[in-house]
C-alpha cells in the first residue's frame, strides 16, 4: 500500500475523515464529498483506524479496511488516503492524528475533522478533546431526525468550534452491512462495486459475532 501521508502542493484547507471503515460504504463517501464541496475543502484524506479506543469488539485487520477504502475512493481526484493510524502502535487517538497532519503540513493548516453527530456527543471522553477542538474544526454529519438537541450539552466553547449538516445516506451503516453479509443478505447498492467483490471474495464478515 502506497504512503499517502505526504504533504500535497497547495492544500490549504484539510478535512480528515476518519472512522474504521470496516467496509466503508456511500455513506462515508457521500459524507466527505459533501463536506469537500460545502466546507471548500482542498483534500478529504480518508483515515482508517488502527485500534480505536472506543471501539467495543475487533475489526477487520486493518491491510483489508485500507486496500476497501482504496477502492472506494480512487474515481475522487479531492479524495485521498492515509495509513497513518494503520501503522501507529497502540490505540489510534484523534489527537495524535491531528498533530501529525499539522506537522505535516505546517501550523498555516486549516484543519476539519469530519465525524457523525453522534460521536460528537462522546468527545468529552476523547484525549486532550478541548486542545483537539481548538485545533481543528469539527463537521458534524447527521441522519435525518437525529435530535440535535442532544448537542448543548456540550460547552458552548465547543459548540462554536462545530458545524452541522444533514446526510440522508448516513441511514446506511457499516454494523448493517457486516449483518448483511452475515445473514447471506445482498449488500449490493450500499458501497461501491469493488468493495463488495473484495468482501465477497475474501469472505469478509461472514463470522461476525
Amino acid at each position: 500500500m502506497k504512503d499517502l501521508i505526504a504533504s500535497k502542493p497547495g492544500v490549504k484547507r484539510l478535512g480528515i475523515m476518519g472512522g474504521t471503515f470496516d467496509p466503508i460504504h456511500y455513506g462515508h463517501l457521500v459524507t466527505a464529498e459533501a463536506a469537500r464541496t460545502r466546507f471548500r475543502l482542498d483534500q478529504v484524506v480518508f483515515v482508517p483506524s488502527g485500534r480505536p479506543p472506543h471501539k467495543t469488539g475487533g475489526t477487520t485487520d486493518a491491510s483489508d479496511r485500507l486496500v476497501m477504502t482504496q477502492m472506494a475512493i480512487v474515481t475522487n481526484p479531492g479524495f485521498s488516503l492515509s495509513d497513518i493510524e494503520a501503522k501507529r502502535e497502540g490505540y489510534s487517538y484523534s489527537i495524535d492524528t491531528v498533530r501529525e497532519f499539522f506537522d505535516i503540513y505546517g501550523p498555516e493548516l486549516e484543519l476539519f475533522f469530519i465525524t457523525g453527530a453522534d460521536a460528537i456527543l462522546g468527545i468529552p471522553t476523547w484525549k486532550d478533546a478541548a486542545d483537539l477542538l481548538n485545533m481543528c474544526t469539527f463537521i458534524a454529519a447527521s441522519r435525518p431526525g437525529f435530535d440535535l438537541a442532544e448537542l448543548n450539552k456540550l460547552p458552548l466553547a465547543w459548540l462554536e468550534r462545530i458545524r452541522l449538516f444533514e446526510i440522508p445516506a448516513l441511514a446506511i451503516s457499516s454494523t448493517d452491512i457486516r449483518r448483511r453479509v452475515k445473514n447471506g443478505d445482498s449488500i449490493k447498492y450500499l458501497l461501491p462495486e469493488p468493495v463488495e467483490h473484495y468482501i465477497l471474495r475474501y469472505g469478509l464478515y461472514r463470522e461476525e459475532g
